[in-house]
């Protein structure tokens, strides 16, 4: 009987493996708003690191992170450091990418609490008196994120801090 269970149990663990490993190895993560100023207004929030603290949900998920501002003071070139609590841990961001109140492109590495290398997109598209703001995460996703991905949704997770993130922007560009 209890052979019976083991091989059950490893039939189960097999076939969620083989599972994982036939998901996307990569993955995309986007949320839009519209915001009633002109992208002009919008563009200078997401284009300098030091403004991202009156808007990014995650700088308030750590009020005691450590923060070095490297390169450009904005734009391409611009580098922002962060050292946080174990919930926001520890990486940098690197603006690759910087076109004038139309996008922001910008490298993202984590180091803690997990390695994961990745890419960030801000586009911006007037529409009459507003703007279209976009947030877009993509980049690989090797096997044991896929594994996880599984049980615990990465787009519902991190799309619900980009959400929170662009209505503050909102909220900060519509005053």
């Amino acid at each position: 009987m209890v052979k019976k269970i083991g091989v059950v149990i490893a039939i189960l663990i097999a076939g969620i493996l083989i599972y994982a490993a036939t998901r996307p190895d990569t993955f995309r993560i986007e949320r839009s708003t519209s915001i009633k100023a002109p992208p002009e207004r919008i563009y200078p929030l997401i284009n300098d690191f030091h403004r991202w603290e009156a808007w990014s949900p995650w700088e308030k998920i750590d009020p005691a992170v450590k923060r070095s501002y490297l390169g450009a003071e904005s734009g391409k070139g611009a580098v922002y450091i962060w050292m946080g609590n174990k919930e926001i841990g520890h990486g940098n961001m690197k603006i690759i990418e910087s076109t004038p109140s139309t996008n922001v492109v910008i490298k993202i590495d984590f180091i803690q609490p997990f390695e994961a290398h990745n890419t960030i997109e801000f586009t911006l598209e007037r529409q009459g008196d507003a703007a279209k703001v976009t947030q877009a995460m993509y980049g690989p996703s090797p096997f044991v994120s896929r594994l996880v991905g599984l049980f615990c949704s990465m787009d519902k997770m991190v799309g619900q801090k980009f959400e929170e993130g662009l209505a503050s922007m909102k909220a900060i560009a519509e005053k």
